[in-house]
C-alpha cells in the first residue's frame, strides 16, 4: 500500500490524525486495564504476591503521572510529531520486554519502560488534536471521540485480555501491541503534521525528581501499608510530604517551572484535575477489586470476566461522542454532575454484592460504572485546555492526564492493601473486605458533583482570564 504524500493528508485530513491519535491511546491506556485482568494468571504464572501484583499495575501508571509533565512540555518545545513518534517506538520496546519477563521483579521494570513511550503519547496526541482542530465546536467533538477512545480502552482491555489470557497465556497481552505500534508509526510519519509551541520550556530535573518523589512516596506508602509494617509506610510518606513542599517552593522560583502553578489559577483547569484524579482513583479501585471478585470468588476465567465488564464499553461508545457534543454545545457541568452521580449510585450498590449475588445483578451494577465512564472523560479533556495559552497546550492536557493516572494508581493501590490476599484465601474474607473499598467512593462521586458546580459557575469562568 503506497502512502500519500505527507503535506496534503497532513493539512486536509485532521480526522485520519485523530484516528491516528486514537489508536495511539487505545494501546497505551488499555495496557493498564489489560494487565489488570491479567493478575491472577501472572501470579499463578510468576508466583507473584498482592503486592508483587500492585507494582505491576502501578509501574505503569506511576512513571505516567511522574513524566507526563515533562512529556508534554519537551513535545511543545521540540516538536510534538518527533516526540509522539518516539514515544511508539519505546512503548512497542516496552511491550516486548514485558513479554520475555522471567519472574515479577522483570515484570514490573518491563512496565516501567512501557509507560516511558505511553508518557510521550497520551498528552501529545491531545496537543496534536487540539493543533489540528482549531474549530473551538469541532475540536470539543474531536476530544469527544479522543475521550471515548480513552475510556473505551480502560474497558476494551479486559475483554481482550481476559480472550488472550485463556486463549494463549498472559504473556500474550503484550504482544498484541506490537503490529499496532509499527502501523501507528508509519502512518504517523506520512499523515500527523509537526507542531510546536512558539517559546518551549526549558528542562526542569530537580522538579522532575521531587515530582517522582511526591507520587512514588504515596503510592509506596499506601501498597506498603498492607504488610502493616509502620516503617516501610511512614518513610515514603515523609518524603512524599518534603518532597511536595520542596517542589511549590521550588517551582515558584523559577522562570519556566516544569509544574506551572498559575494555570491552576483558572478554577475549571485546577478543577479538572483534580476531578480527573478524585474520579479514576475510582475507577481504578472499581477494575483491581472487580477482576479478582469475577475471577477468584465467582470463579470466571479470564474470558468470561471480561465479557462481564463488555456493557461498560458499550455504555461508552453510546455515551462519550454525546458527551463531547453537550460539552461542545452547552458546557461540561451536566456530564459532570451526571458522572459523579453515577459513580455514588454505583458505589452504593457495589455495598450489597456478595459472593452469591446473581450475576445479572452484579452486572446492572456495572451499568453505573459504564455511565460514570461514559461522561467524565469528555468534560475532564475539554476543560482542562479551553481557555489555555495555545503554548501551553501540551502542558495543560499532561496535568490532566496526571491526574488521570495518579488517581488511578492511587485506587489501585488503596484497594489492594484493602483487600490484600484475601481473594485467594477466603471469597467471604474478601467481600468484606471489597465492601471496605466502596464507602471512600461514595464520597467520590459527591466530591464530582461539588466540583461540577464550583467549576462551571460564573466565578469559575472568570478566573480564566487570569491565565
Amino acid at each position: 500500500m503506497t502512502l500519500p504524500a505527507l503535506e496534503a493528508p497532513a493539512r486536509t485530513r485532521p480526522y485520519v490524525v485523530l484516528a491516528i491519535c486514537c489508536a495511539s491511546i487505545l494501546v497505551s491506556v488499555m495496557d493498564i486495564s489489560i494487565v489488570t485482568m491479567a493478575l491472577p494468571a501472572i501470579r499463578d504464572g510468576l508466583g507473584a504476591s498482592t503486592a508483587g501484583l500492585q507494582w505491576t499495575v502501578d509501574a505503569y501508571t506511576l512513571v505516567l503521572a511522574s513524566f507526563l509533565l515533562l512529556a508534554g512540555s519537551t513535545a511543545d518545545r521540540f516538536g510534538r510529531k518527533k516526540m509522539f513518534r518516539l514515544g511508539l517506538i519505546v512503548f512497542g520496546i516496552g511491550s516486548l520486554l514485558c513479554s520475555l519477563a522471567p519472574g515479577i521483579g522483570w515484570l514490573i521494570a518491563a512496565r516501567a519502560v512501557q509507560a516511558v513511550g505511553g508518557t510521550m503519547l497520551n498528552p501529545v496526541a491531545m496537543a496534536i488534536v487540539v493543533t489540528v482542530f482549531p474549530d473551538r465546536a469541532e475540536r470539543a467533538r474531536a476530544i469527544g471521540i479522543f475521550g471515548a477512545t480513552a475510556g473505551l480502552s480502560l474497558v476494551l482491555g479486559p475483554i481482550l485480555g481476559g480472550a488472550l489470557v485463556d486463549g494463549l497465556g498472559w504473556r500474550s497481552i503484550f504482544w498484541v501491541n506490537l503490529p499496532i505500534v509499527v502501523l501507528a508509526v508509519l502512518f504517523t510519519s506520512h499523515y500527523v503534521p509537526e507542531s510546536r509551541a512558539d517559546h518551549g520550556r526549558r528542562f526542569d530535573p530537580i522538579g522532575q525528581l521531587l515530582v517522582i518523589l511526591v507520587l512514588g512516596g504515596v503510592v509506596s506508602a499506601i501498597i506498603e501499608s498492607g504488610k502493616h509494617e509502620k516503617l516501610m509506610v511512614a518513610t515514603p510518606l515523609v518524603i512524599a510530604a518534603v518532597s511536595a513542599a520542596a517542589l511549590i517552593a521550588y517551582e515558584r522560583r523559577r522562570t519556566e517551572p516544569l509544574l506551572e502553578l498559575r494555570l491552576f489559577r483558572s478554577v475549571p483547569f485546577s478543577s479538572a484535575v483534580l476531578i480527573a484524579m478524585v474520579a479514576y482513583s475510582g475507577f481504578g479501585a472499581f477494575l483491581f477489586v472487580t477482576t479478582l471478585y469475577l475471577q477468584s470468588v465467582r470463579n470466571l476465567s479470564a474470558l468470561h470476566a471480561g465479557l462481564c465488564l463488555l456493557p461498560i464499553g458499550l455504555l461508552i461508545c453510546v455515551l462519550s461522542p454525546v458527551t463531547g457534543r453537550i460539552v461542545g454545545s452547552r458546557g461540561p457541568r451536566t456530564p459532570l454532575v451526571i458522572a459523579g452521580t453515577a459513580l455514588t449510585l454505583g458505589a452504593v450498590a457495589s455495598l450489597t454484592i456478595g459472593a452469591a449475588t446473581p450475576l445479572a445483578a452484579v452486572l446492572a451494577v456495572f451499568l453505573l460504572f459504564g455511565v460514570f465512564l461514559g461522561t467524565i472523560n469528555p468534560p475532564i479533556a475539554n476543560s482542562a485546555v479551553s481557555g489555555m495559552p495555545g503554548s501551553m497546550a501540551g502542558l495543560a492536557a499532561s496535568l490532566a492526564s496526571v491526574g488521570r493516572q495518579t488517581g488511578t494508581s492511587l485506587g489501585i493501590a488503596v484497594a489492594g492493601s484493602v483487600v490484600g490476599a484475601t481473594a485467594t484465601t477466603d471469597p467471604q474474607r474478601f467481600v468484606r473486605a471489597e465492601h471496605a473499598v466502596w464507602w471512600p467512593m461514595v464520597v467520590v462521586g459527591l466530591v464530582v458533583v461539588a466540583l461540577a458546580l464550583v467549576s462551571t459557575s460564573r466565578w469559575a469562568r472568570l478566573t480564566v482570564r487570569e491565565v
